[in-house]
C-alpha cells in the first residue's frame, strides 16, 4: 500500500484561501440584513392580519388614477429637462466665459436647493406676477397646479441631465475626436455617429438613477393638489385614518423603481454584449 504523497508547493501555486473568520463588519452587515428581514416580515404579517377587500376594491380605481398621474408627470419631465440639457451641457463647456458662467449658475442653482422649495417658488411665486403674466399670455399655463409641477420639475432634472451629459461626454477619450478628423468626418458627424453612441453608453446609468429620482421625489406634488400616487394616498387615508394606505404606496413605489431597475440592467447589457470577453 502505498503513501500518500503530500502536495507540493511552489512559487506558481495559487496561495491558498484566506480563512473565513467572524469580523466585526461581517457582524454588523448579518446583524442590519436580519433587522430588514424582521421589518419586512412584520410588513406582510400586517397586510394579511389587516386585509380589508372591501377597503382595497374601493380605493384601487384612485390608486390606478394617481399611478398614471405619476408616470405622466415623471415622463413629460424627463423628456423636457432632456431637451433642455443640450444646451446648459454645451453652455457648460462653451469658451465664452459669460456662457459657460450662466450654465453653471443655472446648475449650481437646481441641484443646491430642494426640489420642494423650487416647486414651491412657481408654484406660489409666480402668482404674484399675475398680472405681468396675463399680460404675455402665461397666466392660463401657470394658474394650474399640474403645469407648475412638470415645468418644476424639468428645471430640476435638466441641471443634473446636462451634468450627466456633460461628464459622458468628456469620458469619450481625445483619440476618438482626432480619429474622426483623420477620416475626413466633420464635427456633426464626428458628435453623432462617434462620440453621442459612446457617450450614452455611459451615461446610461446615471440616467437611470435620475429618473429613479425623479419618481421618488414626484410624490411632494401632492402638497400643491396634485393627485399624483402620493396625493390619493393622502386622500385615502384621511377617510379611513388605515395605515396600511401608506404601505399599499410604498409597495407600488417599490414596484415601478425595481421594474425601471430591472428594464434599464437589461438594456445595459444588450447595448454592451459587444464589450463582453
Amino acid at each position: 500500500m502505498s503513501a500518500v504523497r503530500p502536495a507540493v508547493v511552489t512559487e506558481d501555486s495559487p496561495p491558498p484561501p484566506p480563512a473565513r473568520r467572524m469580523t466585526r463588519a461581517r457582524a454588523l452587515g448579518i446583524a442590519l440584513i436580519s433587522l430588514w428581514a424582521v421589518l419586512g416580515l412584520g410588513i406582510v404579517l400586517f397586510l394579511i392580519s389587516s386585509w380589508n377587500p372591501e377597503l382595497f376594491q374601493r380605493y384601487l380605481p384612485r390608486y390606478a388614477s394617481g399611478l398614471w398621474v405619476t408616470i405622466k408627470l415623471v415622463t413629460l419631465s424627463v423628456l423636457a429637462g432632456a431637451l433642455l440639457s443640450v444646451p446648459i451641457a454645451l453652455g457648460r463647456n462653451s469658451r465664452n466665459r459669460l456662457i459657460a458662467a450662466l450654465a453653471y449658475g443655472y446648475v449650481y442653482f437646481f441641484r443646491g436647493t430642494p426640489l420642494l422649495a423650487q416647486t414651491f417658488l412657481v408654484y406660489y411665486g409666480l402668482g404674484s406676477f399675475r398680472e405681468e403674466l396675463q399680460a404675455v399670455g402665461l397666466w392660463g399655463f401657470f394658474r394650474d397646479a399640474w403645469n407648475c409641477a412638470v415645468f418644476a420639475f424639468a428645471l430640476n432634472t435638466a441641471a443634473y441631465q446636462a451634468e450627466i451629459l456633460r461628464g459622458a461626454i468628456q469620458s469619450v477619450g481625445r483619440g476618438q475626436w482626432e480619429a474622426a478628423s483623420a477620416l475626413g468626418l466633420s464635427r456633426l458627424q464626428t458628435i453623432r455617429m462617434i462620440i453621442v453612441p459612446q457617450a450614452l453608453l455611459v451615461a446610461l446609468r446615471p440616467y437611470g438613477n435620475e429618473i429613479v429620482l425623479m419618481i421618488k421625489g414626484s410624490a411632494i406634488v401632492a402638497i400643491i393638489t396634485v393627485y399624483d400616487l402620493m396625493g390619493e394616498t393622502r386622500r385615502a387615508y384621511a377617510r379611513t385614518f388605515d395605515f396600511q394606505t401608506y404601505i399599499w404606496a410604498a409597495l407600488i413605489y417599490l414596484t415601478i423603481v425595481e421594474m425601471l431597475r430591472r428594464g434599464i440592467d437589461r438594456i445595459e447589457r444588450r447595448l454592451t454584449r459587444h464589450l463582453i470577453r
